[in-house]
Order: C-alpha cells, then structure tokens, then sequence
C-alpha cells in the first residue's frame, strides 16, 4: 500500500492564533464590527472578522470565494 501523504493545512498557524484571538475578544463581548461599530453578536461574523485580519495582513488563508453572476430577468 502507498504511504499516506501529509495533509497540506487550509489555514497557517498565525491565522488560526489571529482567529483564536477574535473569538476571544467575542466571547469577552470587546469584539466590535469596524473600529467603533456594533458589538458582534454572532460567532460566524467574528470568525469571518478574524480570518479577514489575517488575509490583510498575508497569513495563509484560502482566497475569497468569487461572486456568482445574477441571471438577468426577464
């Protein structure tokens, strides 16, 4: 049989420690949308937060997904 080949990692560690910090802060309640925006209260949109930090500061983190075109109506 072939030997098992390491698994490539999706997200880099400085990403994951950025997110971990962003939940922190979210479960702590300090965690604010924009610089003085609302509380976050949900935890997809602090994650979301922490991996855009982590993508604008050029950890690895996977692309964006592209938009999908709208069919136009007819």
């Amino acid at each position: 049989m072939a030997a098992k080949k390491p698994s490539k990692r999706k997200y880099g560690p400085r990403a994951a420690k950025k997110v971990g910090r962003v939940m922190h802060e979210w479960k702590e309640g300090s965690l604010h949308s924009g610089r003085n925006g609302p509380k976050v209260t949900s935890q997809k949109q602090a994650v979301a937060i922490g991996i855009s930090e982590a993508r604008r500061e050029g950890d690895k983190v996977p692309k964006r997904a592209a938009k999908k075109a709208k069919a136009s109506e007819k």
